[in-house]
């Protein structure tokens, strides 16, 4: 197993770094600073496990880069009280840090395999506020709905109609949205009356949010 030389002055000057990219709610960067990113890294990058990147992990996918991981959550203004539901479990970086500031998280993996290793992280990690699902993301997961707040790890082509519709009035969802190479990152902001207010955040780089569920070798 390659080991991190150093690790606390590597979280100390990304937590440093992420301040000054905009990340700067309390909470979230306790989160992140409470966050062992290292287990949720493959043996290969694990020296890189604090580095401000993307970095490949199993079926293909990616664990996010800190940057975008702090802030789709600061996007998502949680709340202690809050129900989460997350698209995209992957390694289960993303799903531990909204774990430490919102009151259930339920996430959901179209990779069987992924969903294994994650869960084999939430029991290593002690946590008891994390519902797995192992389905079609994109179909969200409406017996639990309707949720606080939603946030999407894989680019939606178009606007998640069906994910919006198991917001709860006044919530957020957060995703990218885009069919190109180069996504926005958008917040949608329930406005109590069926509709949403949109704010584009950034521009981003996400998988694709595929339907079904992937077939394994």
């Amino acid at each position: 197993m390659t080991e991190v030389p150093n690790p606390d002055a590597h979280l100390a000057k990304l937590i440093l770094a992420l301040r000054g990219q905009g990340v700067t709610d309390p909470g979230v960067l306790g989160a992140l600073e409470s966050t062992p990113r290292e287990i949720f890294t493959p043996d290969l990058f694990r020296d890189r496990a604090w580095e401000d990147s993307a970095l490949p992990i199993a079926c293909g996918q990616t664990i996010s880069q800190p940057y975008i991981v702090g802030l789709m959550t600061q996007a998502l203004r949680l709340e202690p009280r809050a129900r989460v539901l997350e698209i995209g479990t992957g390694s289960g970086y993303q799903t531990t840090v909204l774990s430490k500031l919102a009151r259930l998280v339920y996430t959901v993996e179209r990779y069987r395999t992924l969903m294994g290793e994650a869960e084999g992280r939430f029991r290593q990690l002690g946590l008891t506020n994390v519902i797995t699902r192992f389905g079609d993301g994109g179909l969200g997961w409406p017996e639990q709905a309707p949720f606080d707040r939603i946030l999407v790890t894989a680019a939606a082509s178009d606007e998640p109609r069906a994910l919006l519709t198991q917001l709860k009035p006044g919530g957020i969802l957060v995703a990218p949205v885009g069919k190109g190479p180069v996504q926005n990152l958008n917040r949608y902001i329930g406005d109590g009356r069926g509709g949403f207010e949109v704010e584009t955040l950034t521009e981003v780089r996400f998988v694709p949010l595929l339907d079904g569920v992937a077939k394994e070798l």
